[in-house]
């Protein structure tokens, strides 16, 4: 195993846990220095709050760990290519590398649908590399899904 699908299993366990939470069951770790400085998982439905995305939270967790707003040398592992809300947050926020599992051909905000990590008009570009442990974290977000149509 690479160390990406390492990192990247570190994401899919924060995944199961919002399954467990009957949560849409996407996880997310932010690694700098080769060591995990943040991770979560999406608490939408907890905190009655639509922007608790996991990404958002691991940038929040990530940027009190290193008392900064820039997140210069950090690494992202998420289950799902971002949305829209968390490409944006990714660039604010300078991550220079993102690795994510599924690709999300309805609102994949990282070159599935629109690219804003590598948008020419925005003032940071973040090296993206998707498809890592796709199945896994695919079948994760559909049978949840798949649960979710039969209840």
């Amino acid at each position: 195993m690479n160390i990406n699908e390492n990192y990247m299993r570190f994401a899919f366990r924060e995944a199961e846990k919002a399954y467990e939470e009957k949560e849409t069951p996407i996880g997310c770790v932010i690694v700098f220095e080769n060591k995990v400085i943040a991770k979560s998982h999406n608490q939408i439905e907890t905190l009655k709050d639509p922007t608790a995305h996991a990404e958002i939270l691991a940038i929040t967790s990530a940027s009190a760990y290193l008392n900064s707003k820039v997140l210069k040398g950090c690494s992202m592992y998420v289950t799902l290519e971002p949305c829209t809300m968390c490409a944006g947050a990714i660039v604010l926020s300078k991550i220079d590398n993102l690795f994510f599992g599924a690709f999300d051909p309805k609102s994949g905000a990282c070159g599935s649908v629109i690219n804003i990590t590598n948008n020419k008009s925005l003032n940071h570009k973040v090296k993206v590399s998707g498809g890592i442990l796709d199945t896994e974290c695919g079948n994760i977000l559909k049978s949840f899904f798949k649960g979710k149509r039969n209840n």
